[in-house]
């Protein structure tokens, strides 16, 4: 419910009833409070849209190990087979900050890439979003962790292939707070839903 993003898992069969997996993900973290303002067409003809208020881009960089219990199996001539599934480990946060063009309001010809600052830059200065690299360089680094728990169905036609649906709950957690938007609280922990379709395939090993 905060952003989209990449998931990667690995597992291996312990027994028929539980499967443990290795994962990596890399997802965007959006605000509730954000709101996009568009000026094309209306102030400025060229103009990029932008967040206003939007301190930080954050992404959230995860690696973790899991299980996944079975409830319910698939019958042998198909159907949907259910698992509980939990995960957890050690998770990145990943802080762009915001950079807008600004006008000069000395010379209103003049538009320049600068920091996004609530304490000098409103409506009437801000021209629109600057190019995403500008203050790649001041990107802020938060270690932390997270925990998911969910259902996992799996609904695919064959054995050797993965086609699942998992939905479920988790929460990123860091002992900085992580400040995403002006006026309003920075974040210790960040709490969503998520549905994630999966596709993949099997192999034995032996």
């Amino acid at each position: 419910t905060g952003g989209m993003g990449f998931l990667f898992r690995k597992g291996f069969n312990q027994n028929w009833f539980r499967k443990n997996l290795w994962e990596v993900e890399f997802s965007g973290m959006n605000s509730d409070k954000q709101v996009r303002v568009n000026f094309y067409g209306t102030y400025f003809s060229n103009a990029n849209s932008y967040i206003y208020g939007k301190l930080n881009k954050v992404y959230h960089l995860r690696a973790g190990f899991g299980q996944q219990r079975l409830l319910n199996s698939k019958p042998y001539w198909g159907g949907v087979e259910v698992r509980f599934a939990w995960y957890g480990g050690f998770s990145l946060a990943i802080a762009k900050p915001v950079y807008l063009y600004i006008i000069d309001q000395n010379d209103f010809n003049t538009i320049e890439s600068e920091r996004y600052d609530p304490e000098k830059h409103f409506i009437d200065n801000i021209y629109g979003r600057a190019p995403f690299l500008d203050g790649l360089e001041k990107t802020r680094f938060y270690p932390g962790g997270y925990a998911k728990a969910g259902l996992n169905f799996e609904f695919g036609e064959y054995n050797t292939k993965i086609k699942a649906l998992e939905i479920g709950v988790m929460t990123d957690v860091s002992p900085v707070p992580v400040p995403i938007m002006a006026f309003n609280d920075p974040h210790y922990y960040f709490l969503n839903f998520y549905l994630n379709f999966t596709l993949g395939k099997r192999y034995n090993k032996f």
